[in-house]
């Protein structure tokens, strides 16, 4: 089976053109796979929908979250795919298995009072404080994960219309907007920027002292800017990208416009937000209404 895995990760690379955090996660889950068939002494080119379906109570009782189980389900389910479409197999036996119901977890994102706290600009002076600053300013102005901003070139950027073009997964591109980041500390930064590199040539938009920034540097920069700014709950890249969301929402914004400054493929990506700015219109009634409070 080992010989098979290997060339069908390289087909999601390369012809499929998956990212590499994506493959790791199907090679994770084909090993679990492949010991749920050493324990049960199954031929993985003999499996039925029986044992297909086994498979799935096998992943329920290791107590894995629905998310965690329904991933796995699905990188077996186009594994199989693929050897249909190599002629090993005739029927993909995972087909007619479904994954476990997702139980969607509402996102994290900055309330208002930590909202005006964590973007107050420190007017620093330091290269790499201005470079951290703007890396907030930015992820919070465009919504954009964090592998994505760390993948921007200078040669995206569309300096007069204040847009650029970014690459977000399954290599979709999409424009979007920065006009939101504060203009004299855009500014700091394309100064700093060349400091920072110290000579050296670097194509990207943020930069280390060594070239490209990477996005768990990125990951402790947000991380460490918000011990800075004393905000007590747990802020990561992913919860500016929230909290641009919801605030777009709360302003009224329509959904399927959210949507697309995201990079969703679907519009039920995007739903999970107006649950957000549901409780929060919830919550308001439930404090403001006469008749409520009684």
């Amino acid at each position: 089976m080992n010989s098979y895995v290997e060339s069908f990760l390289e087909y999601l690379n390369y012809e499929l053109n998956y990212s590499f955090k994506t493959s790791k996660t199907y090679a994770e889950a084909l090993k679990e796979f492949l010991k749920f068939l050493e324990e049960n002494n199954y031929s993985f080119l003999k499996i039925d929908i029986l044992e297909a379906n086994k498979y799935k109570a096998y992943l329920i009782k290791k107590e894995y979250e629905s998310k965690t189980s329904s991933l796995y389900l699905s990188a077996v389910r186009a594994f199989y795919n693929y050897l249909v479409e190599i002629k090993k197999i005739d029927v993909n036996p995972f087909l007619m298995i479904k994954n476990p119901k997702v139980v969607k977890k509402l996102p994290n994102f900055l309330n208002n009072s930590d909202n005006a706290t964590f973007f107050e600009l420190d007017n620093t002076q330091n290269d790499l404080e201005i470079r951290n600053e703007f890396i907030i300013q930015f992820l919070y102005a465009t919504g954009l994960r964090v592998s994505e901003l760390c993948s921007i070139k200078i040669s995206d950027m569309y300096l007069e219309e204040q847009k650029i073009k970014v690459v977000g997964k399954g290599n979709k591109e999409r424009m979007v907007f920065y006009k939101a980041v504060d203009f004299d500390l855009f500014k700091k930064y394309l100064q700093v920027r060349n400091n920072i590199l110290k000579g050296r040539d670097s194509d990207y938009l943020i930069v280390s002292k060594t070239g490209k920034l990477t996005t768990r540097t990125v990951e402790k920069i947000v991380k460490d800017y918000a011990l800075k700014k004393n905000v007590k709950s747990k802020i990561t890249p992913h919860t500016l990208r929230h909290t641009f969301a919801t605030d777009l929402l709360n302003e009224g914004a329509d959904i399927r416009s959210v949507g697309e400054l995201l990079g969703h493929e679907s519009l039920s990506t995007t739903q999970i937000y107006t649950h957000v700015s549901a409780d929060r219109l919830k919550q308001v009634y439930a404090k403001t209404h006469p008749r409520n409070k009684n």
